[in-house]
């Protein structure tokens, strides 16, 4: 987003739910304090961090993780009629007519329902406007078994958390068309992540390592081009 906006494109971030139904660090919230107007803000905030001209709120709640109980005091996204999703995320392509739609993979990157439901949602609502330039935007699983690895075995204190089974994270490494190098965008990218302050969460102690190492970690983004011809290999998504 940041190298696209820098190089004088305009990027638009359309935000499907309120992310209402996530954990926070203790303390974080002040009494009375509404999490879906805090992580609003800290949308807007970020977003602008990274140069986005535009950002659309969607409207829905929060579905929280796979295998919890769906919020019953809010309109999820996992449970948004399809149709009606499709067309408000079409409406905003429409208004827009953009060179790059970037959708999560299918498995919404880590089995998050609301982020599944981004993906039927936006490859739909792209299929109905025309737009080929989607890309699913994923984990290299491969890499990131790597580089856990290495700073477990350099970190006592990231090596005190749980790490996660990688095997239904992301996609493997042969999977994706498009391999990005952010490294020069990685200060707007550290402040971004640094605005999101309720949800930080376990990747904390990431945000605190030296530059080169959160550059190994963060300094490459990786794309699968949705009905990519066999063998497609890019550096860059076609702004």
């Amino acid at each position: 987003m940041r190298l696209a906006a820098d190089a004088g494109h305009r990027v638009v971030l359309v935000v499907a739910t309120d992310g209402a139904a996530g954990q926070v660090p203790d303390g974080l919230l002040r009494p009375g304090e509404n999490l879906a107007v805090r992580r609003r803000d800290e949308v807007e905030r970020s977003a602008a961090v990274l140069g986005a001209d535009r950002v659309v709120h969607l409207g829905y709640g929060d579905s929280g993780m796979a295998g919890e109980p769906t919020p019953a005091s809010t309109n999820p996204f996992r449970l948004a009629d399809l149709d009606e999703a499709t067309g408000r995320f079409a409406k905003v392509l429409a208004e827009e007519q953009p060179d790059v739609v970037t959708v999560y993979d299918p498995n919404g990157g880590y089995g998050h329902p609301d982020h599944i439901q981004v993906h039927e949602v936006g490859v739909r609502a792209a299929q109905q406007l025309g737009l080929e330039s989607v890309y699913e935007s994923s984990i290299n699983r491969d890499h990131m078994r790597a580089l856990m690895s290495m700073v477990a075995q350099q970190s006592t204190e990231f090596a005190e958390f749980d790490l996660p089974d990688l095997d239904n994270i992301g996609l493997p490494a042969s999977a994706f068309t498009t391999t990005v190098d952010v490294a020069a965008a990685m200060a707007a990218k550290r402040a971004a992540m640094l605005i999101h302050e309720t949800q930080i969460g376990d990747f904390g102690p990431m945000l605190g390592m030296e530059v080169d190492q959160l550059t190994a970690a963060f300094g490459t983004e990786w794309f699968r081009r949705w009905r990519a011809d066999p063998g497609l290999v890019e550096r860059s998504l076609p702004l």
